[in-house]
This record gives C-alpha cells, structure tokens and sequence, in this order.
C-alpha cells in the first residue's frame, strides 16, 4: 500500500481506509493442503499484555484492583493432550507458589461439562490458578509464575489457549477437503455472547498498543509452536520485509480516534 503516482508524477492518489480494517497476508503450507492467513495489522503492531499495570479486566465493570485479567473465568481446553499436561502441572506447584493449592489437590484444577467440554475449576470467582491480590507471592497466575521460576515457557505449563492469547488461531476445513488455518487477534466475538458485556477488551485500548517490540517478535516462542517453524520463517520474511519497508497499517486501536478512518496509500 505505497504512494501511487499520477502519470504526470504531481500529485499522489489516497484512499481512506475504514477505521476498524486490517491488514491480513496467506501463504500456501510447503507440506500440507493447507492455506495459511495471518494478520498483519496485528502482528506488526506494538501490542503489549498490560497485566498488573492497566488491564481492566473481562468484567462488566472495570476491575482492575481484583487482578484477575482475563482470567475471571478459567481456560477452556483445546484436547485431553492439554488437559493431560495442565493436571501434571498442577500436581508439580507447590503451595508458595499456587494459593489454591490445598484445594486442587482435594477437589482437582479441572472441571468437566456436560456433553465433555473441560476447562480449569472456577474458585472464588474466577480461576483455580489465579493467585489473588495479598496472596505472599503476589497475583497472578500459579502456573505461570511456577514456569519461570524453574527457568521454562509458559507454554509448558499452562492451558493453550492462555499462552497463546492474545493470539488466536482458527482451522475451517473446506468443501475439498483442505485446511484455511486464519491467526490474528482475539476479540470479544470470539468469548461468545459473554463477550459484548465486557467492561473493557485490551486489543481495543490504545493503552495496549504503546510496546517497542511487534507482537510477531515478542510472541515468537507462541507463534512458532502455533503454526511450526517453517510457516514461521515464511511469515517472518515477509514481515521484516514490511518492518524494513516503512509501509504498514495501524491497528485500528492505535489510530487517532478523532480521524474515524486512517489514510492508507492505495496501491
């Protein structure tokens, strides 16, 4: 989207793009039938988790004193193979590491629905491995904060779908039988209907958006495990290429509110 010249080379031509747009680019898998998207708006974008210093929180009030993130109602798991891996986890803290230790050992971190979804047990409100505000090791999350002590990624321990966020990835199988694999950012459609109640989203607030590093570098580990290492270095050509560029969109969230649509070059 660069600056498109007239023929006569005076003047340059500019579209408005709509305010909420992104910006997303496919690759074909080199090993599968498979085609992958991505969201470039997103991944180019200084986004940066504000946990402990401005997340609001996923209530419908702002909350930001409870420290509970996004937290407020435990993990859905991806599999039993997630499943599996945050027990083990759970079994391995310690009680000076989770607060809730003594009663994940007696009632387990993990809860069962009908029709067999599973998720981690909500206790006192929110996650069983949420620590709270006072607790001796300060809030957060028990699995988390276990992880780095022992010198491991998150991804080790927690439930996928947390080491993941804010990323989100969705596979839709189509009519012939290949695979449209689509990551980008989390938003309040994807929680379901619980989602328009939320007080606050953090991929919507320009607070979020005030990081030095992409969130395709600072989230390297996550996405590398997302979508495995060769589609990795395919997408990270092509975003040093954009990075070196100069030519990218903003996010949506970072724009000037006072603008309603950001001016794009057209191509």
């Amino acid at each position: 989207m660069s600056p498109t010249a007239r023929d006569n080379g005076a003047k340059k031509r500019w579209r408005l793009t709509p305010a909420s747009a992104h910006e997303w680019v496919s690759f074909d898998d080199p090993s599968e039938e498979r085609e992958w998207r991505f969201d470039v708006t997103f991944l180019l974008s200084g986004w940066q988790c504000l946990y402990g210093d401005g997340c609001q929180g996923v209530l419908t009030e702002r909350a930001p004193e409870l420290a509970e993130g996004c937290c407020s109602y435990g993990a859905h798991f991806t599999g039993e193979e997630d499943v599996a891996r945050v027990r083990a986890a759970a079994a391995s803290l310690t009680p000076e590491q989770w607060q809730f230790a003594q009663r994940g050992r007696h009632g387990g971190a993990t809860h069962r629905w009908a029709g067999g979804t599973a998720g981690t047990r909500i206790v006192e409100g929110a996650c069983i491995f949420l620590n709270r505000p006072g607790f001796p090791g300060g809030p957060g999350c028990a699995l988390h904060r276990a992880a780095l002590e022992r010198g491991q990624t998150p991804m080790a321990l927690k439930p996928d779908v947390c080491w993941q966020l804010p990323l989100r990835r969705e596979d839709t199988t189509n009519a012939d039988g290949s695979v449209t694999s689509s990551v980008g950012q989390w938003e309040r459609a994807h929680w379901g209907d619980g989602g328009t109640d939320f007080a606050w989203w953090c991929t919507e607030s320009p607070a979020a958006f005030r990081g030095s590093v992409p969130v395709w570098r600072a989230m390297k580990a996550e996405l590398s495990a997302m979508v495995g290492a060769e589609v990795f270095s395919m997408l990270a050509g092509y975003l040093e290429a954009r990075e070196k560029s100069g030519r990218t969109l903003p996010h949506p969230a970072a724009r000037k509110p006072h603008l309603g649509a950001a001016a794009c070059p057209s191509t």
